[in-house]
Protein backbone atom coordinates (compact mmCIF):
# COMPACT_ATOMS: atom_id res chain seq x y z
CA UNK A 1 0.00 0.00 0.00
CA UNK A 2 1.52 3.39 -1.09
CA UNK A 3 1.36 6.29 1.26
CA UNK A 4 -0.37 9.41 0.53
CA UNK A 5 2.77 11.46 0.34
CA UNK A 6 4.20 8.60 -2.04
CA UNK A 7 1.73 9.45 -4.13
CA UNK A 8 1.35 12.55 -4.15
CA UNK A 9 5.20 13.35 -4.95
CA UNK A 10 4.46 11.06 -8.11
CA UNK A 11 2.50 13.13 -9.03
CA UNK A 12 4.22 16.29 -8.45
CA UNK A 13 6.77 14.42 -10.57
CA UNK A 14 4.80 13.39 -14.00
CA UNK A 15 3.24 16.66 -13.97
CA UNK A 16 6.73 18.83 -13.66
CA UNK A 17 7.43 16.21 -17.28
CA UNK A 18 4.12 17.34 -18.36
CA UNK A 19 4.53 20.70 -17.87
CA UNK A 20 7.97 20.62 -19.36
CA UNK A 21 7.21 18.53 -22.42
CA UNK A 22 4.10 21.23 -23.48
CA UNK A 23 7.15 23.72 -23.52
CA UNK A 24 9.43 21.88 -25.68
CA UNK A 25 6.51 21.32 -28.13
CA UNK A 26 5.48 24.96 -28.07
CA UNK A 27 9.34 25.95 -28.64
CA UNK A 28 9.38 24.02 -31.50
CA UNK A 29 6.06 24.80 -33.17
CA UNK A 30 7.06 28.75 -32.84
CA UNK A 31 10.62 28.03 -34.04
CA UNK A 32 8.91 25.76 -37.45
CA UNK A 33 8.12 27.73 -40.49
CA UNK A 34 5.19 30.39 -40.57
CA UNK A 35 1.56 28.99 -40.70
CA UNK A 36 0.45 30.57 -43.80
CA UNK A 37 3.46 29.55 -45.89
CA UNK A 38 2.85 25.91 -44.91
CA UNK A 39 -0.73 26.03 -46.09
CA UNK A 40 0.44 27.84 -49.32
CA UNK A 41 3.00 25.05 -49.81
CA UNK A 42 0.03 21.91 -49.48
CA UNK A 43 -2.57 23.56 -51.65
CA UNK A 44 0.06 24.27 -54.07
CA UNK A 45 1.32 20.12 -53.97
CA UNK A 46 -2.32 19.76 -54.36
CA UNK A 47 -2.52 21.48 -57.63
CA UNK A 48 0.48 20.04 -58.50
CA UNK A 49 -0.02 16.58 -58.10
CA UNK A 50 -3.99 16.81 -59.81
CA UNK A 51 -2.58 18.28 -62.85
CA UNK A 52 0.15 15.25 -63.28
CA UNK A 53 -2.85 12.90 -62.46
CA UNK A 54 -5.20 14.37 -64.98
CA UNK A 55 -4.78 13.02 -68.34
CA UNK A 56 -4.44 15.52 -71.35
CA UNK A 57 -6.87 15.49 -74.10
CA UNK A 58 -5.74 15.23 -77.55
CA UNK A 59 -7.29 18.88 -78.58
CA UNK A 60 -4.95 20.23 -75.63
CA UNK A 61 -1.87 18.61 -76.45
CA UNK A 62 -1.30 20.51 -79.61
Amino acid sequence: MQHPETHLALHHARAAELHAQADAYRLAAAAGPPRHLRIRLGWTLVEVGLRLATPRSPALAR
